[in-house]
């Protein structure tokens, strides 16, 4: 993948000192007495162990348990032979998304939006930003007039609900795609390129990759990036939630990102080397 770099702010140093951190130019000698290690363990630029459970259910056309650490989101792509109505005539196709909490996904019990009457404005941001993630990857009119509807359930919640599911719901659409040419619906594989995501931040003056519930709680800015197999951005998310950050310290935050994104895309793609199974085949069987 390609980097990016930028040029930092001049103003690094006063920054870094603000957050109560280091400069950015100090070498790493000067840097060897700074306690970098993580509360799990982890090296700055690791992710947690990242997997990709395909055909986790049995009935959606791709269904994927996606695991972050211990975040869990069943990610369901569901085929509708329908558009919405404002599509009809157009000759594309649709990629619309949901996602949601489930009660028991975190310590304390998380009620259901639906018995409130609404969703929550953070659950609607959530779906936008991965229907834009997948609709950035795939030709909607190789998907011809049909909808694919993918279902986000977060099942265990610890840091970094939204970059798991969008990485797993790719993997889901690629498998209800990959069906729908197997079966001779589609003729041409429509999905272009792959698509991953993951968080970054700054904790306690240091950038690290991939945080978890205790690192975003925590956080003095929060990242959240979306990229493809091409090396391009589909979606950057950034909130200083105490003092700003410097142009440095986001070049910093996005290499970190393209690094854990390039790990992401390299396990979804030994996922997807080979096509899923033959449903009926094994029923039949």
């Amino acid at each position: 993948m390609s980097s990016w770099n930028g040029q930092g702010a001049s103003s690094t140093s006063d920054t870094s000192a603000a957050r109560g951190g280091y400069p950015a130019e100090v070498t790493d000698s000067q840097t060897d007495d700074i306690d970098l290690e993580r509360h799990d363990g982890r090296a700055l630029d690791e992710l947690r162990p990242c997997v990709f459970v395909r055909d986790f259910t049995e009935f959606a056309a791709g269904s994927v348990l996606a695991v972050y650490g211990r975040t869990k989101v069943l990610c369901t792509a569901s085929v509708d032979e329908d558009v919405p109505r404002w599509m009809r005539g157009t000759g594309r196709g649709w990629v619309t998304a949901e996602y949601s909490l489930l009660p028991g996904s975190s310590p304390e019990r998380v009620s259901r939006e639906a018995t409130r009457g609404r969703q929550s404005g953070r659950t609607h941001e959530i779906q936008r930003l991965i229907g834009r993630a997948l609709r950035s990857i795939i030709d909607l009119e190789a998907l011809g007039e049909r909808q694919i509807l993918i279902d986000c359930d977060v099942l265990q919640a610890d840091g970094g609900t939204r970059t798991a599911s969008i990485s797993g719901a790719y993997v889901a659409l690629h498998d209800a795609c990959t069906r729908l040419c197997l079966s001779g619906v589609l003729k041409d594989h429509p999905v272009r390129e792959a698509c991953g995501a993951v968080s970054v931040g700054i904790v306690e003056a240091v950038c690290m990759l991939d945080l978890d519930y205790v690192e975003d709680s925590a956080a003095e800015v929060d990242l959240n990036v979306v990229m493809t197999s091409s090396g391009r951005f589909v979606e950057v998310q950034g909130t200083a939630e105490g003092p700003p950050f410097a142009r440095s310290e986001l070049d910093e935050m996005l290499n970190l990102a393209e690094l854990g994104i390039g790990q992401i895309l390299q396990i979804q793609n030994e996922v997807l080397a080979s096509p899923p199974p033959d449903r009926n085949r094994a029923a039949a069987i």
